[in-house]
């Protein structure tokens, strides 16, 4: 078997801090608290750490600040095998998130200022092109800007790299954005939002991936939580199963393993449906751990539960 594939991702690296109290403090009101945690989030950083986690030859591009954040990131990327293509930006800070738990109902309300990597630019892309030409597989979402996602997927396109757009936050793209993807990886909201198909079950998510072949995606997938995930692209409509790998603790962060998995897959030469099925292994683990970037499985982990699934 050839040797995998080096894999790019372009995204954005935030500190989560989390704080958990009976209700939100009024304007101008100081409560206490019943815990807080602190940990490494952003969707392009939990999905360099599923890659890495997973064996695979990962870069990951992004700004940070000079912070303590910014050395939480590099210790989280050093951990997981990641390596950084960090553009630092000490004139900023590093990005962090507000997450408010209301402990009675696990409601929440979250704050996120991405710092430096507001700032990503397509200068910052041209810099790091060599880099994403001799990507195998490159992977990007859209909590940076816009238009540095599309410098950095027409980059990849022209150098023949395997394009993997996740649309989240979804978000008004530009037209000629889709032709520049061999898969498009939206949820069911992601996916109702960018075709105005509501997404309700595997028929309603075969309509929407359709819209997006039709705006110039070669192939789309559409994840559906329990349910799994569809592959839609020509010649193949096929809903793969979720993986059970135990009691779901929290599923804040599957995507990101779905989209990790799903990149590293690719890179060692898996055919699509195969990547897919690695893809929600790789999510079904991850759920049953709390935390985004550490509920990322190991490759062992996967294949004994693809064995056992078998």
């Amino acid at each position: 078997m050839p040797s995998p594939k080096p894999i790019v991702i372009l995204g954005v690296f935030v500190a989560d801090t989390a704080y958990r109290a009976p209700r939100a403090p009024r304007m101008g009101e100081t409560i206490l608290g019943s815990a807080f945690k602190l940990g490494p989030g952003g969707k392009g950083s939990n999905q360099a750490v599923a890659a890495g986690k997973l064996g695979a030859d990962v870069s990951f591009i992004t700004r940070l600040g000079r912070d303590p954040f910014a050395e939480m990131a590099l210790a989280t990327w050093r951990e997981a095998g990641v390596k950084p293509a960090v553009i630092e930006t000490p004139e900023s800070y590093t990005g962090a998130a507000y997450i408010f738990v209301e402990e009675t109902t696990g409601d929440n309300a979250i704050i996120v200022c991405p710092g430096a990597a507001t700032l990503i630019s397509p200068d910052d892309i041209a810099a790091n092109a060599a880099l994403i030409r001799g990507a195998g597989v490159f992977v990007t979402q859209l909590e940076q800007p816009i238009d540095a996602a599309m410098k950095a997927l027409e980059i990849a396109a022209e150098a023949g790299v395997t394009t993997v757009l996740n649309p989240a936050p979804a978000a008004e793209l530009p037209a000629g954005i889709y032709g520049l993807c061999d898969y498009v990886t939206p949820n069911e909201t992601e996916a109702e939002e960018l075709t105005g198909v509501k997404v309700d079950g595997p028929d309603a998510a075969r309509r929407a991936a359709a819209v997006l072949l039709g705006k110039g995606a070669k192939a789309v997938i559409v994840t559906l939580g329990e349910r799994g995930a569809l592959l839609h692209m020509e010649g193949v409509s096929e809903l793969v199963p979720a993986i059970s790998a135990g009691k779901v603790v929290e599923t804040t962060g599957a995507g990101d393993a779905f989209n990790g998995g799903f990149a590293a897959a690719l890179a060692r030469g898996d055919r699509p449906l195969d990547a897919v099925r690695f893809a929600c292994a790789v999510a079904g683990i991850s759920v049953t751990r709390a935390g985004t970037a550490p509920s990322m499985p190991t490759l062992a982990e996967v294949e004994a539960l693809l064995a056992a699934a078998r």
